[in-house]
């Protein structure tokens, strides 16, 4: 057991020492690289072969979910056809760590006679590659962390945290928000979380709201049609001043004398919590967990008037929580 730790970890420390390397010797090539990413018109077509090539699938995956349109062109197919998809106004992304990989430098020759740009990301400076390329991203590293030198481990891991670099610094020049995101994101864990409170909350009609002069007997035929175990209150300018759950009415129920001349106002919990429509689902999820309730109304913008109301289930449905 003790080996075989001390395996995993040298396998670590190794890697761990390559991207150490990669930090310190990032330069003005880096810049230049964005630059022209940023300035591409078309697509970021990333090739690659073997090992890289599967790098590659993953860096056009982390582009394109980030904001940048990505294309993974497999380096040993684009000479069998699928050169078609390279077109004018497209930035070619070129990653072989030797630099001398026959099936990527096949690719150069149409890429230059469309006028692409070249960005390689290489492991040997001095290469065909790199001598091609409009900038050159070196991802040399002191060692592999296989033992015989030979299997891709630690330049596959410099080469894919470089491609996140890449696709982090994009991402920020572009100004892309959270909205941008969820919108590339409309399904699974992540669409979900990043889910707005205006996506999934009852509107109209399915908003539970009595004045605060309702009776007792409207009050509880409001929660209970509305089936959300809440009401809001609202003043005689429909700004929302109060609200009312099962819990208020067990209470208020306890405490009262006459039930008769009970109200809504008298029923109520003042200051309710509230959240904006554009809020994220997740932190609507976190306000209630925070005050230990089950529903939030949603203001309309720049007032006090519900605009809506969401219910915990809403959360458990959409699959936030």
């Amino acid at each position: 057991m003790t080996g075989r730790l001390a395996r995993a970890r040298r396998v670590l420390d190794v890697e761990r020492r390559a991207l150490a390397a990669l930090g310190e010797r990032l330069d003005w090539r880096l810049a230049r690289a964005i630059d022209l990413l940023l300035a591409c018109r078309g697509r970021v077509i990333v090739t690659g072969v073997g090992k890289s090539g599967i790098v590659c699938r993953k860096i056009a995956a982390t582009l394109t979910s980030t904001g940048t349109p990505a294309f993974f062109l497999h380096a040993g197919e684009g000479s069998h056809g699928d050169l078609g998809t390279l077109v004018r106004g497209d930035v070619l992304l070129a990653v072989s760590n030797s630099g001398e990989s026959a099936e990527v430098l096949s690719l150069l020759p149409v890429a230059r006679r469309l006028g692409l740009p070249l960005v390689a990301i290489c492991g040997h400076p001095h290469s065909t590659l790199a001598r091609s390329a409009d900038v050159v991203l070196d991802v040399s590293v002191p060692e592999e962390a296989c033992p015989l030198g030979l299997a891709p481990t630690a330049s596959t891991t410099a080469t894919m945290a470089l491609g996140d670099a890449l696709a982090i610094a994009l991402l920020e020049e572009r100004g892309f928000s959270a909205e941008d995101f969820a919108l590339l994101h409309p399904g699974g864990a992540l669409g979900r979380r990043l889910l707005r409170v205006e996506e999934i909350m009852h509107r109209g009609g399915e908003v539970p709201l009595v004045p605060e002069r309702a009776a007792l007997k409207d009050t509880l035929v409001e929660i209970t049609s509305k089936r959300l175990g809440v009401t809001g209150v609202v003043n005689g300018v429909g700004e929302l001043v109060g609200v009312i759950t099962d819990g208020d009415l067990r209470r208020g129920l306890e405490r009262a004398v006459d039930l008769g001349r009970l109200t809504a106002r008298d029923l109520m919990t003042t200051a309710p919590k509230t959240i904006g429509g554009g809020a994220l689902a997740a932190e609507a999820v976190a306000l209630m967990e925070r005050h230990a309730i089950t529903s939030l109304f949603i203001l309309a913008e720049g007032g006090r008037r519900p605009a809506g109301v969401i219910h915990l289930h809403d959360m458990l449905r959409a699959g936030v929580v």
